[in-house]
Formats: structure tokens, sequence, C-alpha cells
């Protein structure tokens, strides 16, 4: 399934005013399991850093960005996509609400980004798309000043992107891999010059439910026909309590394994 079309027509409805987009951001927060593993790594990284400059890698809505901003007027962020409507209309949201504490540019994050430059790399829902990881995972190690943390949140070769047989599709079509084993994204992550990491399962036995009953279902839903829109606020009134306590039980748990990764590494 691509995602594509489904972003789009969300772009739409939720651009219409700042109300609008700050909503869609806080239904981000509580719908996407992958949120909560960020937002909870976040918060750990911030205790420490009162003061940084960070770079949002994949900015995409640019939700993480204004997540960081509301946390400390003292962050200055570069934030990178490949979507140049997707920029645009970032930098137009950002601006009517006076977070201008970050500007949304192009970026190809498999050409060299900066030197030395950033307290922390934030990179959600991205490596699953790009192919030439390494050299991403190198550009990142570049920018960042010494001691800086790398974030990075992706499917694992768990049954990530729903596939979960060896021959299987991907149920996110636009994925150009299916998952990381944990080897694999520590051995890339060392060619990068990266030496300290922690990788930890995420969406383990609790996550996995929780992803189909507040992302799949209803993503197969609005892809068959957009009149499941009227029916989106519904089904969430039904099924949303579960979701919050598996999310909350995900979050809070460590996973033996899982479909998703939580990455951290640390430049010397």
């Amino acid at each position: 399934m691509n995602y594509d079309p489904i972003k789009k027509d969300l772009g739409i409805v939720f651009n219409r005013n700042p109300f609008l987009r700050k909503l869609f951001y806080q239904l981000l927060n509580l719908l996407l399991l992958r949120t909560w593993h960020v937002h909870r790594e976040l918060k750990a990284w911030m205790k420490n850093n009162a003061k940084a400059k960070i770079l949002d890698a994949g900015s995409g809505f640019g939700q993480y960005s204004f997540y960081l901003t509301g946390k400390s007027s003292q962050y200055s962020i570069d934030a990178l996509d490949v979507k140049e409507d997707q920029i645009a209309d970032c930098n137009q949201f950002f601006k009517k609400v006076g977070r201008d504490n970050v500007t949304f540019s192009f970026g190809d994050l498999t050409k060299p980004i900066a030197e030395n430059k950033y307290d922390l790399v934030l990179c959600v829902d991205v490596m699953e798309h790009i192919l030439e990881d390494v050299d991403v995972f190198t550009n990142f190690n570049q920018a960042m000043k010494s001691g800086a943390m790398l974030l990075i949140s992706t499917p694992s070769d768990q049954g990530g992107s729903d596939v979960h047989e060896e021959t299987g599709e991907s149920f996110i079509g636009e994925h150009v891999r299916d998952g990381y084993p944990v080897e694999e994204m520590a051995e890339k992550l060392k060619k990068a010059g990266f030496n300290k990491m922690e990788i930890l399962y995420s969406y383990g036995n609790p996550g996995k439910i929780a992803w189909k009953l507040s992302m799949k279902y209803p993503m197969l839903m609005l892809n068959s026909s957009k009149l499941f829109f009227l029916i989106l606020p519904f089904w969430y009134l039904i099924t949303y309590p579960f979701s919050y306590l598996l999310n909350w039980l995900d979050t809070h748990t460590t996973h033996k394994t899982g479909t998703g990764l939580i990455v951290k590494a640390w430049k010397d």
C-alpha cells in the first residue's frame, strides 16, 4: 500500500489553519507508537541538553521539530526533507506560530550535510526509504559534534513493514527494505564511524496489536475509500483506549524481539 495519497489528503485537511495543524500533531503523538518511543528518548536526552543545535533528518510533517521547539527556545533546528510541498507547508506554519528557531529546507541525506555542527541528529521513519544507508550514516557522523547523539527509529527485520515471510511484500510500498537486523544496523553504523551505540526493539507484542488498531486497519480503510474519513472518529472512539494502554506497555517494556528498532549512537 502507498501512503503518499493518504498523506496528501491529510495535509489538505489539516493545513487549513494553525489550530488544525496543532491538532494533527497531537493526534500523531497519540496514535503513532514510534512517537511514544522517540519522545521517551528525547525526554531523557533533554535532561542534559537545554541548549542545542539539532538536525531533523527527514522532517516530514514537522511534528518532531514542533515538539522540540516547544520544549526549549534554546534549540536551533535544521529540518531537511526531499518533498518540496511539505517543506513549504512547514515553513509557512512555523512562521505563523512564531517558532522561528527552526528552518525547513531541501536536503538529500545521501550527500554531505555539514561538519561538526549538531548536538543531536534525529531520523524517524526515514532509513527504510533510502538504499544508500551507510552513506547517510557517514554523513550524520560527519555532521555531528563530538559527544553528540544520533537517534533513529526504523523497522526491524522481525516483521517490520508488516512483512512476515522471506518473500513477503511490504505493507508500505515506499520502503526499499523491509527492516534491519540488529547486527546489520550495528555493522553499518560502525562502518560510518560510530563505536558507541544502543539498539533496542520496539513494537513488541503490545505494539503490534496497537499498530493494527490505530494505523494498519484505518489506512486500509482509507485506501479503499475516502468515505471512511467519516467513520474514523467512531473507530478511534471505540479502539483508542485499548491502543493507548498497549502503547504505554510497549514503551515501558524491554522486548526480546519486535517489528521496530530504536537506535542510539554517539560520536566519539
